[in-house]
């Protein structure tokens, strides 16, 4: 259970948030709020009690912030749109990381991912007060085909932040529901609310007492847990 976990907060992290937030011609600064729910899931009450049920993105200028909380675990990612690079920040029970990801490094990782295609529904939502269009998204990776279904709404910004989301890439527009695919779960993330409110800086800026690793080391410290 504990490789589980772990396994759901990196995927998470890597990649999963930055394709929320995003930015339109007079930007968008607050807060959107997201209700997690497992469908199809086959975990005991016990197991899905232990499992994340919020997510909060935070917005401001050309960054975001993405925290998650779960059993154990704290994760926070800020993505700077105008470098096109990253950073998760994972605290463990009072071990914190830092996972930093350079521009070439999410290139390099969104040309080994399956070629997403867009299939515009024509179909609408309203979602946490806003009117979201439908789309399909159908991945061909390696000859397997999987779809995944999306909310989205122009309003709050563009695709510029989707820019190292795999799946997500080619949606023009900041998600307020949708579904993030792994081996082992699925989970479904849909907005509650979006708060425009003014936020500090010093949110969007990397903690001194975090200790800088890749994934590949973090993987290999804790990937090997019982689960």
């Amino acid at each position: 259970m504990k490789k589980l976990l772990f396994t759901l907060s990196f995927a998470i992290c890597i990649v999963l948030v930055s394709s929320i937030a995003g930015m339109s011609g007079k930007p968008f600064e607050g807060v959107i709020t997201f209700k997690i729910s497992y469908p199809d899931n086959k975990f005991s009450e016990s197991q899905l009690a232990m499992f994340p049920k919020v997510l909060t993105v935070s917005i401001k200028g050309t960054k975001s912030r993405t925290d998650l909380q779960m059993s154990g675990m704290n994760t926070v990612e800020i993505t700077d749109y105008t470098d096109k690079t990253k950073v998760a920040l994972l605290n463990m029970m009072g071990q914190k990381y830092a996972i930093k990801q350079t521009s070439a490094e999410i290139e390099k990782e969104m040309a080994q991912s399956g070629i997403p295609t867009v299939e515009e529904s024509g179909e609408t939502k309203v979602i946490a007060g806003y009117t979201c269009k439908k789309a399909v998204i159908t991945v061909n990776d390696d000859g397997l085909k999987s779809a995944y279904e999306v909310y989205y709404s122009g309003e709050l910004g563009s695709k510029m932040a989707n820019f190292d989301n795999p799946w997500y890439k080619d949606i023009d527009g900041v998600m307020l529901e949708f579904i993030l695919k792994n081996r082992e779960i699925n989970m479904k993330f849909t907005a509650t609310s979006v708060e425009k409110k003014s936020l500090p800086a010093k949110d969007f800026e990397i903690p001194s007492d975090y200790t800088p690793t890749t994934q590949e080391e973090l993987k290999s410290k804790f990937g090997g847990g019982n689960e």
